[in-house]
């Protein structure tokens, strides 16, 4: 008997410190609840003691690891939205250079058409017999495609691709030869890998000169007056506005005297309302042919003139489709990195909510184990 008590008095000395121990292991630490200790014998601190107590208070550290992980994910977010706020301001500064570029072209435009329209007026229409202003029969068709060189555009390059194309097999229906011009690494990219016939590529760039314009011109000039080709069309981005951008195609070459001479033009200018950016169009009417005195002398025959006019025109309209181009992208571009930054700050939004609920989560489990462990001291 003496042996069985002995046995019984350890073992429930075991089971005790077995207690104490959970409990020890269950119970918060001070530095976790208050930011001060007391000694023996000292004042217990007052009520507004206690809430500054309790404002200086380190948050309670999530150590779960999903929650860590999406902690992780949030700052990514955020920073990722950081970056496409930061490429939509830049594209809007260089549509906004796009736009005083095309404003510095239009006193030249102006004036060239306006001499063009005052020759048209002293020329007979049978003696404008010139290469530029014939109609020929179509067997063949240069088709100039600009796209962009880069990418996070939305659908900008992928449309003027599709819309390529579909001239492409439209011609190739007809029974009418095609090959390309590419002004773009885009379209370059695409349709060099699938084999499609391309006579000359160029690089688009972000800020059109006239230097480039010429360089295309020039090509396109030769080809037509070699006779490789009997029509070149033109395939670019209409801007229509920083929420819109239309594919368009017209004849470029053989030139029209009556479109040269009756075109109109418009410009825009990036404007911003109520904090956001807008877009504003400015018709511009035809220029006015110029007068040339009936008793003017011209020291060359006006056909000449005109004939020297008109690849002027042509390396005007060619820069202008470019700066088009490029202003339609970069407000592809702003449109593209505004929704970025929408989706960033949803996603961010509801990375959120997880963390909180799974910090939550985790308090809550922290604090059922401290009051397991209370009760099982009782």
């Amino acid at each position: 008997e003496p042996i069985h008590t002995t046995a019984a008095m350890k073992f429930t000395a075991i089971v005790t410190t077995g207690l104490l121990a959970s409990a020890t292991a269950f119970s918060p630490s001070s530095a976790g609840f208050t930011t001060q200790t007391y000694g023996v014998g000292e004042r217990a601190v007052g009520p507004m003691q206690q809430g500054t107590a309790h404002s200086q208070r380190r948050a309670t550290i999530v150590m779960d690891g999903k929650a860590n992980a999406i902690r992780d994910r949030i700052s990514t977010v955020k920073n990722t939205k950081k970056i496409t706020m930061a490429m939509k301001l830049v594209a809007a500064a260089k549509v906004r250079r796009a736009q005083d570029a095309v404003l510095a072209t239009r006193p030249f435009s102006e004036t060239l058409q306006s001499v063009f329209g005052g020759l048209i007026g002293r020329v007979s229409s049978e003696a404008l017999d010139l290469p530029l202003l014939t109609q020929r029969e179509v067997n063949k068709v240069t088709l100039v495609v600009i796209t962009g060189d880069r990418g996070l555009c939305g659908g900008y390059n992928s449309f003027m691709i599709k819309k390529a194309e579909s001239r492409f097999a439209e011609l190739k229906e007809q029974g009418i030869e095609c090959d390309m011009v590419l002004i773009g690494k885009k379209g370059i990219q695409y349709f060099t890998r699938r084999n499609y016939p391309v006579r000359k590529t160029f690089e688009t760039g972000q800020n059109p000169d006239s230097k480039q314009a010429l360089a295309i011109s020039e090509e396109l000039l030769n080809t037509f007056l070699a006779g490789e080709s009997d029509a070149i069309e033109l395939l670019y981005t209409k801007f229509e506005s920083l929420i819109s951008s239309t594919p368009s195609a017209r004849t470029l070459v053989p030139f029209s005297a009556s479109e040269i001479t009756q075109k109109g033009d418009e410009v825009f200018s990036l404007t911003s309302s109520a904090g956001k950016f807008d877009v504003e169009r400015e018709e511009l009417e035809v220029a006015e042919p110029q007068e040339f005195p009936n008793d003017m002398i011209f020291e060359q025959d006006p056909v000449q003139i005109i004939n020297a006019i008109l690849p002027l025109y042509l390396n005007g309209q060619i820069l202008r489709t470019l700066q088009e181009s490029v202003a339609s992208e970069l407000a592809a571009r702003m449109q593209s990195m505004q929704a970025a930054s929408d989706n960033a700050g949803e996603l961010a939004k509801k990375l959120s909510q997880q963390y909180n609920r799974a910090r939550q989560a985790s308090v809550t489990a922290e604090i059922l184990e401290i009051v397991a462990g209370a009760a099982a001291l009782e």
